[in-house]
């Protein structure tokens, strides 16, 4: 068994205890431990955190009732050297799964209780698996030994650091493809260019086989083979271009203050601004002709247009939406801490739900889900925008900024609405009504001052001629 059980400094006990996924590796017939550490102060309440322990083993040899592998090669009927590869095989998952019950045990012992969370887990689970990855900078100064101490050092939350990692690879990538190691005390000004070239043309690298999909070109081949993305890198517009270096002087920044190099790359480089197209939103009519156009022949997408207006009406980002449960409908609003602020200084967000919101809520208040509404992913959620506002004749022609070329192109509006159209509907209705950024933002989850705002409202005509008025 490897059911292990401790106490700590603070009187708080722990137990581990173990499962086995239900899902197969396809390729290896193996199955993933699963780990559950149940933390409780002596006679009081108790607290769990999941995580995977990165240790497989075949379904059948995995024993429910004691929680342990099964090492009984004679059940298999196997002879020869195959019982004995089976044996040593087993013998080493056996031995691994036993380490790394005993590393979180020890670790749980010495560390502070209101330091033990789920990230908390899943860190030392990966530092048992990857002890490079957490030895100290000064051991392993290359670049992405300290791009690694960054990641983990630099208080960053995990939207942000996943955008990090995208970068991360794409600096592997380059390191591959230009043949050029990357240094941190070596980077200068023709670097960087080198680096924004590769960025702009890598999706050149790219062709389409016999069957139409892309895959890399022989000559880059292994570049991907060794750092591959689940997406085809598209064409980056020079918006995307700033954001990438933007995050990379940052980096540098956090490596000069912490004393890993006296070299600044960006002290002659410059960082072009992002230009953003002329913002554009449904109004509180076309947002009412949505919901009022008959979809009856079509449920599923009716729901989803649901969907969209509720979000038109508080205002949320697409990743809070589908985190919302029953418990966030409080008192008669929604509140939720925003996703882009809890990792800094947490903001409760509380917006009043008006005539409409309530009334669809209503009408999925029968909804058995762990959801509030009946979400569907984010992709086809999208489409479903896009169907709808065809079929309510929503089409105007709207500017959307080409990220390439810059230029603003006429688009139907339909053609580019998504859920983010959702939280520009919200926004910039408001604005138009009370033009007080501050107390929008409140509703929105803008911190206060926030530069993003801005993109979001609309100059037109009528708030040009309240200004002037203000000259009377």
């Amino acid at each position: 068994m490897y059911l292990c059980v401790a106490i700590n400094k603070n009187y708080f006990t722990m137990k581990i205890v173990l499962s086995i996924s239900a899902k197969t590796d396809k390729n290896t017939n193996k199955s993933e431990i699963l780990l559950r550490l149940i933390v409780g102060k002596v006679n009081g309440k108790t607290v769990a955190y999941r995580a995977k322990s990165g240790v497989f083993v075949y379904p059948e040899r995995w024993n429910a009732e004691n929680q342990c592998i099964n090492k009984d090669v004679r059940a298999k009927r196997v002879a020869g050297k195959e019982q004995k590869d089976l044996l040593k095989e087993l013998d080493e998952t056996h031995t691994r799964l036993t380490e790394l019950c005993r590393t979180i045990t020890e670790q749980f012992r010495d560390t502070p209780i209101e330091q033990v969370t789920g990230d908390w887990l899943d860190r030392v689970i990966d530092e048992f698996h990857f002890p490079d990855k957490y030895k100290d900078v000064e051991e392993l100064p290359e670049f992405f030994a300290c791009f690694d101490a960054f990641l983990e050092r630099h208080k960053l939350s995990e939207v942000r650091k996943k955008n990090f990692r995208v970068i991360y690879r794409a600096l592997q990538r380059y390191e591959l493809w230009s043949g050029k190691k990357l240094e941190l005390d070596a980077v200068t000004f023709e670097t960087l260019r080198d680096i924004e070239e590769f960025f702009r043309n890598e999706h050149t690298y790219f062709a389409q086989d016999k069957s139409g999909k892309l895959v890399p070109v022989k000559k880059y081949k292994v570049v991907y083979d060794a750092f591959p993305e689940k997406r085809t890198p598209q064409p980056r517009g020079q918006n995307t271009i700033n954001d990438i270096f933007t995050k990379l002087r940052t980096f540098y920044i956090w490596c000069i203050d912490n004393g890993k190099t006296a070299n600044n790359p960006f002290k002659h480089y410059k960082i072009e601004e992002c230009v953003y197209g002329t913002p554009y939103y449904i109004t509180i009519e076309e947002r009412n002709q949505l919901y009022k156009a008959d979809l009856s022949a079509r449920p599923a997408l009716a729901v989803q247009r649901d969907i969209f207006v509720f979000q038109c009406l508080i205002g949320c980002r697409v990743g809070d939406l589908y985190k919302f449960t029953k418990a966030n409908v409080i008192n008669g609003a929604i509140e939720y801490i925003a996703r882009k602020t809890k990792d800094n200084r947490p903001i409760t967000v509380r917006v009043p739900l008006n005539s409409i919101a309530k009334e669809i809520l209503e009408k999925y208040a029968d909804f058995q889900g762990k959801t509030l509404l009946p979400y569907i992913s984010e992709q086809k959620y999208n489409q479903a925008i896009k169907e709808a506002f065809r079929l309510a004749g929503i089409t105007r022609i709207v500017s959307v900024l080409n990220p390439q070329t810059r230029e603003q192109v006429p688009t139907p509006i339909n053609e580019v609405a998504s859920s983010h159209l959702a939280r520009r509907c919200f926004v910039g209705n408001l604005y138009k009504q009370v033009k007080d950024p501050n107390l929008v933002g409140e509703l929105s989850g803008h911190k206060r001052g926030s530069k993003a705002f801005v993109r979001y409202r609309e100059i037109d005509e009528e708030i040009k001629q309240d200004l002037v008025k203000l000259l009377e």
